[in-house]
């Protein structure tokens, strides 16, 4: 019998993700998800029934995601097989495979460990010690498990054997609020008889240095782990092995380690007698399950090349800027032989370019124990880099070396392609960034003395990275972090988790981050829930914004990051953008109170929406009235001031907003298509340029190779996202600013427009359940196409222009529906799941030629005929480039394009004459 759905796949408890039973949840009455993978045509889900443990729950519903747990809730240990199946009010669909899932401690008073120290050894400077305990058990082992976590990083293994493939466990949180705990099934290493347990402890992020103000041992200056097996016996016993004053320490080989100067090990250092540990008072009610998945090894690559510097240095490149470290095969050393590992971004000079890591050593070095052939890895550090430095190692072999890929294991969900290899390249590089910058927290950068969660990076970042993985479980967690560490005036520190301390962190864009991300979550989610829970730290900043900005509303003065690392700002000020501060703030205000009255609504807060909404319009009047034009000018004329102007709705009338649009596009044009916004101003460009009727500007602004611009940094053979646009100068040499980081993923914001605006893939609703397909297809490209893991299922869309004519196709995931928007300026369509198809006539198969009576701002738009003008005016010496002639003509774009050389100051030059010749070839009559 035909069923009129498929049986469900992909259950899902909660945000985790991966294959296999989930354990270690941390709560009792997880949410469910599930997709359904194919149905007929007309098929609508009605009702779903949930089998936990063979009692089966039926509810008429049509929700398929993070629906709530029917049945009672788990108790601490208590797992649980569950199956879904689905109905259409007619015939139910076969039951879903089971799915496995296991509560882990859900209250301090589960916990019979206490956290051990070691009493003599593991001091600061001092190796890394090894925390050991044994047990004896009995034969007839059904099940183990061990949870553990610790103050510092921890290595276990039990019984010789590595637990797990978590690196750099427990992770980084709020450690004075909060602390996760890790759940092992280690029923195949246990065994009955004498069984030991090791941990190997690292000072990781509770006491190695951390940011840039030379800190260390921030969270305490004592490593100790805590610890407990718990093993099951066919006989219905638990037999319970906890960390205690029974337990002993040693030292490592790894005399020591750090994350942001390395690791070192040395092989001959001599192993040496147990010594005791010492019991520490701790406040177990700290300790949290995990959210999202942990860091683990996510790729290794090979290396790609050995070369010889001009200084004799022996380098090897990897071919990818990644974040992880080196993994060195030697043999035929001699014992005292030292290997050293030096890592770096990029080359300068053909040399390891180490200035940006500033005090970062970034070094692992081990002394070897002799001549038999040995693997080199230093697990308790982590590097960002491509190039690494190898000395004492003779007769290097590529094969000899591995780069090691660490990061949070986030399922990957987003994809795009086009037909400009440029762009795909820049694409993968906003991948590698996230990557790289997604270990743990969301860190600004990965391999210099900083790697924070800065609060203004992740805010502008969230809808890209929410599309290219599954981030919902990382930043649920990164959010009660958040939430943790604001101050009780509702200010947001700079970065989360708070190493800065600054006594009064409250900044605009940054402190944002406390209601655009949890708002960004929900749309891309459908997490409710999680709005809930971040209300109360969302109206804490937001009222916190508005007690600053006083009774006019108006946020100016104080300290401020501004568009930060607005490429027009000097490499040593990155303060000096060109959108002033105030203007910003108070946008900010505005954009944030309106978030936070939508939140309210959704937790049913209907006074709170309602305050914050009145806030919302009252904070837009105030901008309008202060630092707008009638005219739709905007304080300090910048692309910036503009684009949040259009996209936040701070300009009340329509005329306002036209003219906004037509200032912000005769901005981009006078600067040559060069990108001229920082950290703020970047996500909101392509956008505002396209809801301003100017989709061809934002498309040759996205595809502008010269610097500053997105895909400048990847004619540079670039792997990764740049802090700054111009990190690296044309002449192959490091930006001389203090700050220059080659892997930060901020301005690959635009990735998002990519995906919406470009392929025309976007969230409708809340969650993807209803999808708005609206590709604005461009002359410069033939192709483009994504596809999204929504949490129904794959969504795709790839739309090809040839022989004029536009070819979309359109994929739709069971349990979501569409509206699809072609570009032939037809009525939208509504489409349900599967597979559809449109031909339609391709709106750029011709570009007409340019008019005798042309304005210059039309033979600018007119793209073949801009180039030529350019190139020729290059090669005759009237400008050095697109930029400078651009520039020149900043207050004649309403003046005849005849009238460009004179414009341009080209009359000076005999060399002119070319330039007019071209003109006057191109003004053809219409």
């Amino acid at each position: 019998m035909t069923r009129p759905a498929a049986a469900p796949v992909s259950i899902r408890f909660e945000h985790r993700t991966g294959t296999g039973p989930v354990i270690g949840l941390g709560t009792g009455s997880p949410r469910l998800s599930w997709q359904v993978p194919s149905a007929a045509e007309n098929y609508h889900q009605v009702a779903y029934e949930i089998e936990i443990a063979g009692e089966v729950h039926t509810v008429q519903s049509a929700e398929q995601v993070l629906v709530p747990w029917p049945g009672t809730p788990l108790s601490s240990r208590q797992n649980a097989a569950v199956r879904v199946r689905v109905s259409d009010g007619v015939e139910w669909s076969d039951w879903s495979e089971p799915a496995v899932v296991e509560a882990g401690l859900l209250s301090p008073d589960d916990w019979t460990a206490r956290f051990v120290s070691p009493r003599e050894l593991g001091a600061h400077g001092r190796p890394a010690p090894i925390v050991s305990g044994s047990t004896t058990l009995p034969d007839g082992i059904v099940s183990a498990r061990l949870f553990a976590t610790a103050h510092g990083v921890y290595l276990p293994s039990l019984n010789g054997s590595r637990v797990g493939d978590e690196e750099l466990a427990p992770g980084w949180t709020a450690y004075q609020y909060r602390l996760r705990y890790q759940s092992y099934d280690v029923t195949d290493l246990v065994r009955p008889g004498e069984n030991t347990l090791d941990f190997l402890l690292g000072n990781g992020w509770y006491r190695g240095r951390l940011g840039f103000q030379n800190q260390q041992a921030l969270y305490g200056d004592r490593l100790a782990v805590l610890a407990q097996l718990e093993v099951t016996t066919a006989d219905g016993e638990t037999h319970v092995f906890a960390t205690d004053d029974t337990w002993t320490a040693r030292e490592s080989q790894i005399l020591a380690d750090d994350l942001y100067d390395g690791q070192r090990t040395d092989f001959t250092y001599p192993a040496a007698d147990p010594t005791p540990v010492d019991v520490l008072h701790a406040d177990l009610g700290l300790l949290v399950a995990p959210d999202g998945p942990p860091v683990r090894i996510t790729d290794v690559l090979p290396a790609v090349e050995i070369t010889t510097s001009p200084t004799g240095k022996t380098l090897v490149d990897f071919g990818q800027n990644l974040v992880g470290r080196v993994r060195l095969r030697v043999r035929g050393g001699n014992s005292g032989d030292e290997v050293v590992l030096r890592h770096a971004e990029v080359l300068e000079n053909d040399e390891l370019g180490v200035r940006p890591l500033r005090t970062a050593k970034a070094t692992d070095t081990y002394v070897l124990a002799g001549p038999d052939e040995q693997t080199l890895e230093s697990p308790l550090t982590f590097h960002g880099f491509r190039y690494a430095e190898v000395t004492g190692v003779g007769n290097l072999a590529k094969e000899d070396l591995e780069a090691v890929v660490l990061g949070s294991d986030l399922q990957r969900t987003g994809w795009f392609e086009s037909s400009d290899d440029l762009l795909n390249r820049f694409h993968e590089n906003v991948v590698w960034g996230m990557r790289g910058n997604f270990l743990d927290v969301p860190t600004d950068c990965p391999q210099r003395d900083e790697r924070l969660g800065w609060t203004g990076d992740i805010q502008v970042f969230s809808p890209t990275a929410s599309f290219l993985y599954d981030s919902a479980g990382f930043l649920t967690s990164w959010l009660a972090d958040l939430a943790a560490e604001q101050h009780k005036d509702g200010s947001v520190p700079f970065v989360i988790p708070d190493v800065l301390r600054d006594a009064g962190p409250s900044t605009a864009a940054w402190g944002d981050a406390a209601t655009v991300v949890p708002w960004v979550l929900y749309q891309r989610t459908g997490d409710r829930s999680l709005l809930v829970r971040q209300l109360p730290s969302m109206r804490a900043w937001v009222d916190r914004m508005t007690e600053l900005a006083g009774e006019d509303l108006l946020w100016s003065g104080g300290f401020q990051f501004g568009d930060w690392l607005d490429p027009t700002a000097p490499p040593e000020d990155p303060f000096r953008a060109k959108v002033d501060p105030d203007v910003l703030a108070t946008a900010h205000l505005a954009r944030s109170a309106e978030i936070v009255g939508w939140a309210a609504d959704l937790a049913g807060d209907a006074e709170s929406a309602r305050q914050y909404t009145e806030l919302a319009a009252k904070v837009r009047a105030a901008f309008a009235a202060e630092y707008t034009t009638e005219g739709g000018r905007v304080l300090s004329d910048s692309t910036t001031a503009y684009a949040m102007a259009l996209q936040w709705a701070l300009l009340p009338t329509a005329d306002q907003r036209k003219r906004a649009g037509q200032r912000l596009a005769d901005l981009v044009r006078i600067a040559g298509f060069r990108i001229s916004t920082g950290f703020v101003g970047t996500p909101l460009m392509t956008d505002a340029l396209s809801d301003a009727g100017q989709p061809d500007l934002a498309y040759r602004l996205l595809l502008q190779t010269s610097c500053p611009s997105w895909l400048y940094a990847v004619t540079m053979g670039a792997t990764t996202v740049w802090e700054r646009y111009d990190s690296m100068l044309p002449d192959g040499s490091i930006n001389p600013g203090e700050m220059t980081s080659f892997n930060h993923y901020a301005l690959g914001a635009v990735a998002d427009w990519m995906h919406r605006r470009v392929a025309g893939l976007a969230a409708g609703s809340p969650g993807y359940q209803h999808l708005a397909i609206h590709p604005l297809p461009a002359a410069q490209l033939t192709r483009a196409a994504a596809h999204h893991l929504t949490p129904y299922g794959e969504a795709s869309v790839e739309w090809t222009r040839s022989d004029g004519r536009f070819h979309l196709v359109v994929t739709i995931p069971v349990g979501a529906t569409a509206t699809v928007q072609l570009p032939d300026g037809s009525a939208p369509l509504e489409v349900r799941h599967g597979k559809h198809e449109w031909t339609v006539a391709d709106p750029h198969s011709d570009v007409p030629p340019l008019g005798s009576d042309a304005t210059i701002r039309q033979l600018i738009d007119h793209e073949p005929s801009w180039q030529s003008i350019v190139s020729t005016a290059v090669e005759a010496g009237v400008a050095n480039d697109e930029a400078q002639l651009a520039g020149r003509l900043e207050h004649y774009l309403d003046a005849p394009a005849t009238k460009l050389v004179d414009l341009a100051g080209g009359n000076f030059s005999p060399a002119a004459e070319a330039v007019r010749e071209r003109l006057d070839s191109l003004l053809t009559p219409q």
